[in-house]
């Protein structure tokens, strides 16, 4: 689905390491991944899925993150530099995406009726926790990881440079707005398809 911010980062990870790559779209947001069909592949009946060649089936973004990153500069091979990326990651899933994304999916994508609008005051105040997180990283960091461009600022790149839909003013964050131009400006960035 290329509107959501996980599918994104896969897609902005395989242009940047220009890698040749058939995408089916799935949208999941009016229930393709709820058909017996796509639930075979996964019975989390979520998107992204990758489906390589031999037909094996990988689900979770930060886990094909890591698949399509092995052996690239993208994800460290140094021990400690790996496990800050994995911790980059955790963080974007457990604090970060489900306030931010699901503020940009509740504002953009459901009816101003829909009774769960009355969650996005709580979620703009956590979302702006994660938000001040990355803020304090990155006041004194240019990258998530080793002081290099990786799969921590893609995965966390992904929901942040459009947090705005949401309804969050990035503008408070000068850190992470100077940061979202640097990868902005990263050779093979594709935007994303809203």
């Amino acid at each position: 689905m290329r509107a959501s911010g996980n599918c994104y980062k896969l897609q902005l990870l395989l242009d940047q390491l220009d890698r040749e790559y058939r995408w089916v779209e799935v949208d999941s947001a009016h229930g393709a991944t709820r058909t017996p069909e796509y639930l075979a592949k996964n019975p989390n009946g979520k998107v992204p899925l990758l489906q390589l060649e031999d037909g094996r089936l990988l689900a979770e973004s930060d886990a094909i993150l890591c698949y399509l990153a092995e052996g690239t500069p993208f994800l460290p091979d140094d021990r400690w530099l790996r496990a800050q990326a994995l911790q980059w990651l955790f963080f974007e899933q457990y604090s970060h995406e489900p306030y931010i994304a699901v503020a940009r999916f509740i504002r953009g994508w459901l009816p101003a009726e829909h009774p769960r609008q009355a969650d996005v005051p709580g979620l703009l105040q956590r979302g702006a926790q994660a938000l001040a997180v990355m803020e304090q990283h990155l006041q004194q960091h240019d990258w998530f990881v080793g002081g290099h461009y990786g799969i921590a600022d893609i995965a966390l790149y992904a929901y942040t440079h459009c947090a705005g839909d949401g309804g969050f003013d990035l503008a408070a964050y000068p850190a992470i707005s100077a940061w979202l131009e640097r990868v902005r400006r990263q050779p093979g960035h594709t935007p994303m398809q809203r």
